[in-house]
């Protein structure tokens, strides 16, 4: 009878379970394996040959044998080179030369030529399928390990997790030689190793812009900047993590899982406890950013699930890609579709981004003349759309910072007064969303906002105004709302008051 041990396969960021069936019997030296195998999966079989000679094991073909492993279900294609361990394992329990019991483990890694183990992407799902289909083991390298621990941390469960160094290290812990401790994982001791923000204290001036930035953060809402070269725009970004609350340990495994799929972890960093910042070049392609190519790989407003998607030069970027954003950033998901495959990625990102005025950045500076003809101004702000544009909550001018502001000495710890405001006010959200499967403000669908954004009289009648002048779209009167409800949270108030509209009118159009 065949022998069979299991493994898995990545399917977009979920994990499914592969059965490695292996037939050996008298014949021609062949060695097939069967089960839509990509390269990587065929040229194991060299691998584990020296492997095994390495090992002093029998490695395949060393005598008369027709060997046909089947990686089934046959009909979904195999990628990567995670089974080589599987394949080694089983072809080694079916020539006898060890013996165990296979049942209810998992196998996953990458051989070298001496039988090292090598680290593969997406632990985190493989563990998770793990302990949903109740297996009781989940044998991997030890770089992985604390990575697929992260589950019992987080799920509870009792899975084993073993880390292995090498093929000789799991053949001895599978037969009884030796013991490996399950891995645990820790979130404290990766929190500490996470780098040191830019404290907002240190930015001279720009306090409406601080403002902003402080609603955004609350509620996860999509922001512009737009101001001349040198205003600290840039700046102003790269201190947005520094006032953002932590993940939370469901936020985690989202985040850490889709890092781990796209390789992204290593042994110093298995785990991702910070939001992610991430900040794309404008020569960026479609792909890189949106997701995709062979085989399909998450983007950049993947990558910043949970965080922050930083699109500086905003207008530089190619125009399809800045439209690709459309969808995802309405629906907090992206469907990449292919003629056999249909891949979905989470991105729930806040998108923050940043433009000159003009080519040259200094339209309406009043100390440097613009260069710039006004057909180079109008194909300049042209290249940002309406629609994209509608789906910006929160626009902020940035002026220059004066001499007066820019001489004063840095404050300390500004970021952390921030944070903790901040974090009232998501904590506020946490508890209006727990039966609602959102966090945030920004989440919110027509149905939602109809809930928990109600105007009074008085406040309808304010905003009918806007409506009525066609200063407002029917989505931005919706993105003002969420917006005026992330003001009332910072003000810790259960409903939405006129000053609350008003602030956030101001941060949506320049004119009443």
């Amino acid at each position: 009878m065949p022998s069979r041990v299991f493994s898995c396969a990545n399917i977009g960021l979920e994990a499914q379970l592969i059965e490695v069936e292996i037939d050996i019997s008298f014949g021609i030296k062949t060695f097939d394996i069967v089960g839509l195998p990509t390269k990587a999966v065929e040229e194991s079989k060299e691998r584990i040959r020296s492997a095994l000679k390495f090992l002093n094991l029998k490695p395949p073909g060393a005598k008369p044998e027709k060997i046909i492993l089947n990686l089934a279900p046959a009909d979904l294609k195999k990628e990567g080179a995670l089974y080589d361990l599987p394949i080694a394992l089983s072809y080694l329990l079916e020539s006898k030369q060890i013996i165990f019991n296979p049942e209810r483990k998992i196998f996953l890694g990458e051989l070298s030529l001496k039988g090292e183990l090598r680290p593969i992407r997406g632990a985190l799902s493989f563990a998770l399928l793990a302990k949903k289909l109740n297996f009781e083991e989940i044998i991997l390298p030890k770089e992985n390990a604390a990575e697929a621990a992260l589950v019992n941390e987080i799920e509870g469960g009792s899975l084993k997790v073993i880390g292995a160094r090498s093929l000789e290290e799991v053949i001895n812990y599978l037969e009884k030689r030796t013991s490996i401790l399950p891995a645990r994982c820790n979130l404290d001791i990766f929190s500490k190793k996470e780098s040191p923000y830019i404290d907002f204290g240190w930015i001279k001036g720009q306090e409406t812009a601080k403002r902003a930035m402080e609603i955004a953060a609350s509620g996860a809402h999509n922001l512009l900047m737009i101001g001349p070269p040198g205003g600290g725009k840039t700046l102003l970004a790269k201190a947005l993590p520094s006032i953002l609350p932590d993940l939370s340990k469901k936020e985690i495994l989202e985040v850490t899982k889709i890092y781990s799929f796209a390789g992204l972890l290593s042994s110093s960093r298995p785990i991702i406890t910070k939001r992610p910042f991430r900040s794309p070049h404008h020569s960026a392609s479609k792909v890189a950013i949106l997701g995709g190519g062979n085989p399909i790989r998450p983007g950049e407003i993947t990558l910043a699930h949970r965080g922050v998607l930083f699109l500086d030069e905003f207008p530089e970027f190619q125009r399809d890609v800045i439209e690709g954003l459309r969808q995802p950033m309405e629906e907090g998901e992206i469907v990449l579709l292919r003629a056999n495959s249909k891949v979905v990625f989470p991105c729930q990102f806040m998108l923050i981004a940043a433009a000159n005025p003009c080519p040259c950045g200094n339209l309406n500076n009043p100390f440097k003349e613009c260069i710039c003809s006004p057909s180079q101004i109008y194909k300049y702000k042209r290249k940002l759309s309406g629609p994209i544009m509608d789906r910006i909550d929160i626009f902020i001018d940035l002026p220059y910072v004066k001499s007066k502001e820019l001489l004063l000495p840095k404050s300390q710890n500004l970021s952390d007064q921030i944070k903790e405001r901040v974090k009232k006010a998501r904590l506020i959200q946490k508890e209006r969303f727990k039966k609602e499967g959102i966090f945030t403000n920004s989440e919110m669908n027509l149905d939602q906002v109809e809930k928990f954004c109600s105007l009074d009289e008085k406040e309808k009648n304010f905003l009918k105004k806007y409506l009525d002048k066609g200063l407002l779209t029917a989505r931005g009167y919706h993105r003002v709302l969420k917006v005026a409800r992330t003001i009332a949270d910072l003000e810790e108030s259960e409903k939405i008051l006129p000053p609350h509209l008003e602030e956030a009118l101001t941060f949506r159009i320049k004119y009443p």
